[in-house]
């Protein structure tokens, strides 16, 4: 850090003080903001991020997902339990096979508005 910054200090106690009232409102619910963090952090994988996308609009198995993705069973399965953990999938049983889905339509609508972000000029 140069010296200049290390010296630096601001003149002024607030100069706006409803606008830093108004965003210290934002940061009241400390556990919320955290569960926001975490469900970046779990979206903030490439893997998990593909087993997203092959997943919306459709139910699959573990085998079909590791085929699809070109990957283990063993890898995928262990990407599902994670996303299923973080409420991004979730799970049926038929018979001695289970079946992954999207658990709701929020998590395509973040996705869309992550492709919207980075497709944005």
């Amino acid at each position: 850090m140069s010296d200049d910054l290390k010296t630096y200090k601001c003149d002024c106690n607030v100069i706006h003080q409803e606008v830093v009232d108004a965003v210290r409102g934002r940061l009241e619910n400390v556990d919320e903001l955290g569960e926001v963090a975490n469900l970046f952090k779990v979206l903030g994988d490439l893997t998990r991020i593909k087993i997203i996308t092959v997943l919306r609009g459709n139910e699959m198995c573990v085998c079909d997902l590791a085929v699809s993705l070109d990957m283990t069973q063993s890898a995928i399965s262990h990407q599902l339990r994670v996303l299923k953990q973080a409420r991004l999938v979730r799970a049926r049983r038929d018979g001695k096979i289970m079946y992954y889905s999207l658990d709701d339509e929020h998590i395509d609508g973040i996705l869309d508005m992550g492709f919207d972000h980075i497709r944005h000029n």
